[in-house]
C-alpha cells in the first residue's frame, strides 16, 4: 500500500467521524458538509436527498433548526465499526459499514452503510451513502421519526 492511499483511507474515516458527531450533536449543516456539494444520501425506503440543504432538510424533519429532541438526559451516540475499503482508487473510494445508534434509552436501530467517497480540496468526502437500517425499536427514537 502506498502513502497515498493510506492517506486517503484516514481522510475517509475522519469524515465518518465528523459525519457521526454532527449527528449526535443536531449540528445539521456539519453533517451535511460531510458531503459534496451536489452529495446523495439514501436511506433505504425512506427516502433520498441530493445536496447539502436537501440532506438539512431531511435529516431536521424539513425544519433546518436542526434542534434537538427536548427531554431531560436525551442523547444520540452513533457507533460506526467495521469499516471496509471495497475499492481505492485515486478519484474514488467505496466503502462498507455497520452502524449503531444509541439513545439514553439503549439501543435504538442500527444497520449497514455503503458509500462513495471522492476527494475534495485536502478532505474526502461523501459523494453517495446509502443507509440501510436492518432493524429499530419499534418505540424508539427512530421509529417515531419515520413514522
Amino acid at each position: 500500500m502506498e502513502l497515498e492511499e493510506l492517506i486517503a483511507r484516514e481522510k475517509v474515516r475522519d469524515t465518518v467521524a465528523r459525519y457521526a458527531w454532527s449527528g449526535d450533536r443536531f449540528r445539521l449543516a456539519e453533517l451535511a458538509g460531510c458531503f459534496t456539494e451536489d452529495g446523495v444520501l439514501e436511506v433505504k425506503g425512506g427516502g433520498t436527498a441530493r445536496g447539502r440543504t436537501a440532506i438539512e432538510e431531511m435529516l431536521g424533519g424539513n425544519s433546518r433548526s436542526g434542534s434537538r429532541p427536548v427531554g431531560d438526559g436525551f442523547f444520540v451516540r452513533h457507533f460506526v465499526t467495521n469499516l471496509s475499503f471495497d475499492s481505492v482508487t485515486t478519484e474514488r473510494i467505496e466503502a462498507s459499514a455497520y452502524f449503531m445508534v444509541l439513545t439514553d434509552r439503549g439501543p435504538d436501530h442500527w444497520g449497514r452503510y455503503r458509500d462513495v467517497y471522492v476527494p475534495v480540496a485536502d478532505r474526502w468526502l461523501l459523494r453517495h451513502r446509502l443507509a440501510s437500517v436492518d432493524t429499530a425499536r419499534e418505540e424508539g427514537w427512530f421509529a417515531g421519526r419515520a413514522g
